[in-house]
């Protein structure tokens, strides 16, 4: 197998070598005019004078489906300037005005822009290549409803932001020929140089929904390389400076809190309230250099992160939604691995380290109460970003969070136990393009900084440095690439501090199998290294692969400021993807995909290997159909011990479907489904998830997202109990069910007032049985592995919730554990109306809701857990939030 993709990659690449034809585009070219000294009123009607003079363009051609024919319906657009604005104009003409879609909804929000799915709605659009580096640009679009999407591009495209939110203004009409929008963007919100004459990359496109149909101004074929660097070009622009624009945000929050009181605990009397206040800024330092900051920010207004019940040993991975962060985060992107999954999560700068919850809880007396804070405050951040006129890009970016203590009181006396030391987080970013953009070379150095000053907080590092190169090289028209990725890390602190960082569960120093890593306790400093390496082919024909391999060594720790599930591995892989771009017989598209990799530790035994093969379709009737299957096998996993030695895992067999109905429609629904079944005959992971939304009007949107987890898993680890001869790793057989569901509700009077709701209850209860230790976790037969203990070794203690283990039967116990089953309940829901009520300025009121609960029953019954749910006393949030904005 592990000869398979090699040779496989060898052969498509020496065939697309010679028997591709390489498109050669011709570039479009379109003139601005100067405005004349009245500029145009932006209300969507197109009859200013400035109208019947610029030049028109034309001539789209579509994109998808049927590339570089006609499209459907025509469209035109006008492009007019002046010192402080850009104008642009645009006519959509459209033979069915009465089928045009005028869905409301927040800005953004139709979907992630690409072009392959422009979203669920007709749209018009612009993008611009300002800094003409063929890497970046900025798009600007709307909705027939005057709904705006702003979305900064980099990586030619690769990568998009959508929580771009520049200030601009724009008005569209509906008439009996289509529908019309003028915009107007301030110069002040793009990047350019200083330069008498200005040529930047132009692209213009239209997506008409009922058709799903993308044409663009500029053709780019659909297996294009990259876009930005095939865009057209917009001239005529002449006499224009950069703006030094100075933007500030002050803000201020009311909040108020209830929650259940605890009669004789003075943190818990049930209610709390807040008054704060903050600013965002953003300053332009030169043409193409700005600078953002924050001071005190609040977050109130974010979405919370989903629940959750983690069994493994590994930190789960949350997105990023804080807007400081999010906007502009391309700049400061560097993972470790390219592609999805859990391992493209590993990167050097993960911003939700800032800000995160205290690492500390410190341990209380009977009778004591404690107030612990649930988040890290961040005092400010600041973060500098743009581009050199001879290509280099900058990102640098600085935060210091508060020291945080814990208030405890104790037969009504107070003190505080610091859970968090005050905290310095730097993160600097290069990179240099070359070769029109083909090429790049850059790097990130990251450093944090804590201020340990008390013994208990020896267990945090005072101090971590990590850091990276990265090369990206295209050739042959784009078609080749080689991608390099290297990192470092370097952690310096107390004993305790480096002591734990060897045995935690990304290393596991301590394992006694692994002669190649061992724990040395009088450490003060911890290093290693990783990266990634892959040559491919990513465009410019039907066939793509590529072949890389990663390595993160064992003392490699990012977790300070970025993120690292486990170190020690070195793993190569493969991947080929067959895509049919154009409609054939009952498709509108077809993309086929092959998967391979095989991994081994530092100590080069082999830890995994596997394949997969998947592939999805659209049909002509708009609906979507995904399916896969692949093997898993060779698992020898040196974390389900928690520290203790490798054990062997079965082989799995998995296989997923997805069935997604017509996105056209009113009314859509989705269902896809996840099983991986191992070889043991016992262990299976279940995942069925569907989804539903409905559009009862044009305002409003409501869609819900039910899902169904079922695992059975023959080990599950519990503890590890440390006796005489040495420990004993306790495992049982777990029967969890988890059952949840995601519920929105969008609701849009106009595009700048809206009303959201999310809330998703979460139930799930795990119920252990065949409670077991690890015998021989390397046996080549699966039940040598372990031993179950019999009715005569193990007893339950009711009162105590406790097992107890009588190994050699003497009627004494030799140790005990805890009961392990659990019933976890959840619920957590926001209720948000947001009113842009002045270009860039917001009021947001928030309603949020809180329900967590748990026992120990593990009985899983849907009606009683969701009632009992629903019976756990709420904590409230009310929350009003008024920020506005000013340009100087």
């Amino acid at each position: 197998m592990k000869q398979i993709p090699f040779v496989l990659i060898f052969v498509l690449y020496i065939a697309n070598l010679f028997a591709e034809q390489l498109q050669s585009v011709e570039k479009k070219v379109y003139k601005a005019v100067r405005n004349n000294p009245h500029p145009p009123a932006i209300d969507g009607r197109l009859d200013d004078p400035i109208w019947q003079q610029a030049p028109v363009g034309n001539k789209f051609v579509q994109y998808e489906p049927k590339q570089n024919e006609m499209p459907s319906e025509e469209t035109l657009f006008q492009i007019a300037y002046d010192e402080n604005y850009l104008y642009v104009a645009f006519r959509a003409l459209d033979s069915q005005p009465d089928r045009i879609v005028r869905r409301m909804t927040r800005r953004d929000q139709f979907s992630e822009s690409n072009m392959d799915d422009i979203g669920s709605f007709d749209r018009v659009g612009i993008i611009l290549d300002s800094y003409l580096d063929h890497l970046s640009a900025f798009e600007f679009s709307v909705t027939p409803a005057g709904v705006r999407g702003d979305v900064a591009w980099s990586e030619n495209g690769a990568r998009k932001d959508d929580s771009w939110d520049p200030v601009w203004y724009v008005k569209t009409n509906v008439d009996n020929q289509g529908w019309t929008a003028e915009m107007k963007i301030p110069l002040s919100q793009l990047r350019f140089g200083k330069k008498e004459e200005h040529v930047w990359g132009l692209e213009v496109f239209r997506y008409l929904h009922r058709k799903q149909e993308t044409s663009l101004w500029q053709f780019i074929p659909r297996d294009a390389p990259g876009a930005v660097h095939m865009f057209g070009e917009l001239r005529g622009i002449s006499g224009i400076a950069p703006l030094r624009h100075i933007e500030l945000m002050p803000y201020s929050v009311s909040s108020a809190q209830r929650f259940k009181r605890e009669t004789g605990n003075p943190f818990a009397t049930g209610k709390d309230s807040q008054l704060s206040g903050g600013l965002d800024g953003k300053i332009g330092l030169s043409s193409n250099m700005t600078m953002d900051f924050t001071i005190n920010p609040d977050f109130g207004q974010v979405e919370a992160d989903p629940s959750e019940v983690n069994l493994t040993a590994f930190e789960t991975f949350f997105q990023e939604k804080r807007p400081f962060f999010v906007e502009g985060k391309g700049i400061f992107s560097f993972p470790l691995m390219i592609g999805d999954g859990d391992l493209a999560n590993n990167m050097l700068f993960y911003s939700r380290r800032i800000g995160r919850a205290p690492h500390r809880e410190p341990d209380l007396a009977d009778e004591e109460h404690m107030s612990l804070p649930q988040r890290t405050s961040i005092l400010g951040a600041l973060k500098v970003s743009g581009k050199t006129s001879n290509g280099l890009s900058i990102g640098l970016l600085d935060a210091v969070t508060d020291k945080e203590n814990a208030e405890i009181e104790s037969s009504g006396s107070r003190r505080n136990e610091v859970v968090e030391p005050k905290t310095n987080y730097f993160v600097g970013r290069l990179q240099k393009s070359y070769r029109g953009g083909s090429s790049t070379l850059g790097g990130m150095f990251t450093a944090t900084h804590r201020d340990i000053n008390a013994p208990y907080l020896n267990s945090l590092t005072h101090s971590a440095y990590t850091g990276g190169i990265d090369l990206y090289h295209q050739w042959h028209n784009r078609t080749y690439f080689l991608d390099i990725r290297t990192a470092f890390s370097h952690l310096r602190g107390h004993r305790d501090a480096i002591l734990e960082l060897q045995t935690a569960s990304a290393r596991y120093f301590q394992r006694p199998d692994a002669p190649h890593v061992s724990v040395d306790s009088s450490r003060t400093s911890l290093s290693g290294h990783g990266g990634f390496a892959g040559i491919g082919k990513g465009g410019n024909g039907h066939w793509q692969w590529v072949l890389g391999c990663f390595w993160y060594s064992p003392g490699l720790e990012l977790n300070d400021i970025g993120f690292l599930g486990r170190a020690d591995q070195i793993s190569q892989f493969s991947w080929a993807g067959y895509r049919v771009y154009k409609p054939v017989w009952i498709f509108r598209r077809i993309n086929l995909n092959f998967n391979q990799w095989a991994g081994w530790s530092f100590g080069k035994e082999n830890l995994y290997e596997g394949m997969n093969v998947n592939g999805n379709t659209q049909f002509n009737n708009y609906w979507w159909l995904s399916l896969g299957i692949g093997r898993e096998g060779h698992i020898l996993s040196v974390s389900e011990l928690r520290g203790g030695p490798a054990i062997l895992s079965p082989d799995f067999l998995n296989t997923w479907w997805q069935i997604e109905s017509d996105t056209r429609k009113l009314l859509q629904f989705s269902l896809r489904g996840f099983r991986a079944a191992a070889s043991n005959g016992i262990t299976h992971y279940d995942n069925l998830r569907s989804g539903f939304s409905l559009r009862p009007s044009n305002a409003l949107m409501i869609s819900c997202e039910p899902f169904f987890r079922y695992t059975k898993d023959n080990l599950q680890y519990i503890d590890t109990i440390e006796i005489h001869d040495g420990p004993r790793y306790i495992f049982g057989r777990i029967d969890q069910k988890t059952v949840g569901a995601v519920l929105r509700l969008n609701y849009s009077l106009t595009p700048n007032l809206s009303l959201q709701y999310y809330g998703q209850p979460f139930v799930s209860a795990g119920k252990y049985t065949q409670l077991k230790k690890i015998t021989q976790p390397r046996a080549r037969r699966y039940q040598d592995r372990y031993h179950v203990f019999t009715s005569q070794e193990i007893t339950y203690d009711a009162g105590s919730e406790t097992y107890l283990i009588d190994e050699n039967q003497d009627n004494s116990p030799d140790y005990s554990f805890d009961k392990p089953d659990f019933n976890f309940r959840q619920f957590r829901s926001n209720l948000v109306l947001r009113w842009e009520y002045h270009p860039g300025s917001t009021l947001f009121v928030v309603w949020s809701q809180g329900r967590t609960g748990d026992t120990s029953s593990g009985r899983f019954s849907f009606r009683n857990d969701m009632s009992e749910l629903f019976q756990v006393y709420p904590e409230n949030i009310f929350l009003i939030k008024l920020n506005h904005w000013f340009s100087l």
